[in-house]
């Protein structure tokens, strides 16, 4: 052959064998089943959540982000939370729990150190400290359940992808069995 002539170019033949695959089947079957466990687990906690709160039966205060709402759900939990928050900062003069002091020296009625018979200040518990165990209680319940809606909305979406998934799997298993 010389330099100017060219060999014509075959292409290999391939043989596209497509055949049902068992083990697409059972994933597809797996993913759908984990998914819709995974989405009414995700309603299902949801509305827990939602129904726990409501038993409380608490309004956000007319001073919160969402003045006078029931708490029910993760906007009115944070409202809340924040409400609390800010409230117990300003009963404690801008002081988180533990940037104050534990004993504090007892005061009379007249608002004079109560001494002693040393005459050394009678401490007793500070109060406005012990005020944040209970703020910082309320808050943390209030963020757990912003966070059950934050995982139930996760595991909604999960669980929706996964059915999908599992369908289009069965889909394209269905198509190559017809090709």
């Amino acid at each position: 052959m010389s330099a100017t002539q060219t060999r014509p170019v075959t292409t290999p033949a391939v043989e596209l064998q497509l055949r049902p695959n068992r083990l697409f089947t059972l994933v597809a079957i797996a993913a759908i089943i984990v998914g819709a466990f995974s989405a009414i687990g995700g309603i299902g906690g949801a509305v827990y959540t939602y129904r726990t709160a409501a038993v409380e039966n608490i309004t956000t205060p007319d001073d919160a982000v969402f003045a006078e709402v029931p708490v029910r759900g993760p906007l009115s939990m944070w409202a809340q939370s924040d409400i609390i928050t800010h409230h117990q900062l300003d009963r404690t003069e801008g002081l988180r729990y533990a940037e104050m002091e534990r004993m504090i020296p007892q005061l009379d009625e007249n608002g004079d150190v109560v001494l002693d018979e040393a005459g050394e200040p009678v401490m007793v518990e500070n109060a406005a400290r012990m005020s944040w165990i209970n703020a910082t209680a309320l808050t943390t319940v209030l963020g757990l359940g912003i966070l059950s809606y934050a995982f139930s909305a996760f595991a909604l979406a999960v669980g929706t992808v996964l059915i999908g998934l599992g369908l289009v799997v069965l889909k394209l298993r269905r198509d190559a069995v017809a090709f």
